[in-house]
């Protein structure tokens, strides 16, 4: 992450991935808990995850929403999909996205989906491979989506001109 996106410039969108209750087992019984977590991204390039932990739903999804504004990136998107195909990897879950032409719409599972709307593709096709969850998809995906590199920065990197790529 270069330069930090100043998250209160953004109209963001916000959307629960999972909701897991955790129960703490301590001396005097059992502590119950929820764990949020949470994507946010303003459909335009810009996305970011996080997850928060309280004793109330409302509270732990607020807490997950403040986290995600601090981690938010942009993404390479070209002509409503993405420039190239890429697999993104996190622990055991690994994530395919292709490109896909425009009025495919967005083929993708749970936590998948969330990311690349949230992102703002439109078109897109993907595959999570490996494992369920959604911690390590969403972290696999925003890994795929941040591999993601345009014609230009392809140009840059080589030393030539867009046109002789």
């Amino acid at each position: 992450m270069a330069t930090r996106i100043d998250p209160n410039t953004l109209q963001l969108k916000d959307q629960v991935i999972a909701i897991n209750r955790v129960t703490k087992v301590v001396k005097g019984g059992k502590n119950l808990s929820f764990a949020a977590l949470v994507v946010v991204g303003d459909g335009a390039g810009v996305v970011g995850y996080g997850s928060g932990k309280a004793r109330e739903v409302p509270m732990a999804i607020r807490k997950g929403i403040e986290s995600a504004k601090k981690s938010l990136s942009r993404v390479n998107i070209s002509h409503g999909s993405i420039p190239h195909i890429v697999t993104g990897h996190y622990g055991a879950g690994r994530v395919l996205l292709k490109p896909a032409p425009a009025g495919t719409g967005v083929i993708a599972g749970g936590a998948v989906r969330a990311v690349v709307e949230a992102a703002g593709i439109q078109n897109v096709l993907t595959k999570s491979l490996g494992t369920t969850n959604p911690h390590n998809v969403v972290k696999a995906t925003m890994d795929a989506l941040l591999r993601l590199r345009d014609l230009q920065e392809v140009a840059n990197t080589r030393g030539k001109g867009p046109e002789e790529i």
